[in-house]
């Protein structure tokens, strides 16, 4: 059985296996990939955004501006995990989601961190407004607040607001951390405890985390559960968990969710996540590993995150306390 460091090593590594690896094949379908490539077991260049096998995307950058916040700050502080998101847009990256982009750019221009995002969502259509660009990213939570759950929830909720503020987003945040923290925990029934905790949840992410809580005990056939490859932050957490909570081993999970096509390297970055969560970094392949450049501080800030004690600032209390993340869909 996998330590916790372990775990907590595999959850960020993990991630960034996910992504790498769907990275080439974003956005094909599934039949594409397989007439193509066969069954994708290995990293690839060129492909989708034409970059060096092993290269990461938005995904694991962004969670790497979560993680290094966490680390030099002692505690969750959403205007320093902003900045580090407006530097990282600066860079100028190869990848980047719409909203997120729109985001950053105000950001970017001087406007408030915890004001630009709520006015971005408000003024998007259906469809359009509760992509999967936080629930990809927010992972490191789910390891450095793995023995706090308030603090969990609170940071979960309002660093997905940042950029993606729809509560299925912040609740689909919330869902994906406590579960990573369950599997940190040795929890039984992490989706459950998960279930618990997102109460609140709109309706379409509880009935999306339920379908696979009943899959695990065996309820309901996993056939009968349409998952989908698109870039809904409710599938995608849906499709992550599956993957992540009922494959053999890890490398299998985040395999079989590349397989499913479209959003790839978020789906898999999902899986990569919850199954290294279950399976610890070491059942990671090397041949994944190596070809990933960043694999060595993501090894050092999951050993930072995993060890240390962290909190959330006032400003992130006071966001949750005064209710200006709670509004309807």
């Amino acid at each position: 059985m996998p330590t916790q460091t372990d775990r907590a090593n595999g959850v960020l590594l993990g991630l960034a296996c996910g992504d790498a690896l769907g990275r080439p094949v974003e956005f094909k379908p599934p039949h594409r990939i397989a007439e193509e490539h066969g069954r994708v077991t290995e990293m690839l260049a060129n492909g989708t955004h034409r970059q060096p096998a092993g290269t990461i995307t938005d995904d694991t950058e962004l969670a790497l501006c979560i993680a290094r916040s966490l680390d030099e700050e002692g505690q969750f502080e959403p205007e320093a995990v902003a900045d580090g998101f407006v530097e990282w847009y600066d860079s100028d990256p190869f990848d980047i989601g719409g909203l997120t982009a729109a985001t950053l750019r105000r950001l970017a221009g001087g406007g408030d961190w915890d004001e630009i995002g709520l006015e971005e969502w408000k003024h998007l259509p259906e469809g359009r407004n509760a992509g999967n660009g936080s629930v990809m990213r927010c992972a490191p939570y789910g390891v450095a607040f793995h023995s706090n759950m308030d603090d969990l929830v609170t940071a979960s909720r309002v660093s997905s607001a940042i950029t993606h503020a729809d509560p299925r987003c912040q609740w689909s945040c919330v869902v994906l951390n406590v579960t990573i923290a369950g599997l940190l925990n040795d929890d039984d029934d992490p989706l459950g405890t998960a279930l618990d905790l997102a109460e609140d949840a709109p309706a379409e992410v509880r009935e999306a985390v339920t379908s696979i809580q009943n899959i695990l005990s065996g309820d309901i056939d996993p056939n009968t559960v349409d998952l989908k490859n698109n870039g809904y932050v409710v599938t995608t957490l849906q499709a992550g968990l599956y993957h992540g909570l009922t494959a053999e081993t890890a490398e299998e999970a985040i395999i079989d969710a590349v397989m499913m096509g479209g959003d790839t390297d978020t789906i898999a970055a999902v899986a990569g996540a919850v199954a290294g969560a279950r399976f610890g970094g070491e059942a990671l392949p090397d041949r994944w590993l190596n070809e990933i450049t960043e694999t060595d501080e993501l090894t050092e800030l999951s050993h930072s995150l995993a060890s240390d004690t962290f909190g959330v600032s006032e400003d992130a209390e006071k966001m949750v306390a005064t209710g200006k993340l709670d509004f309807q869909v």
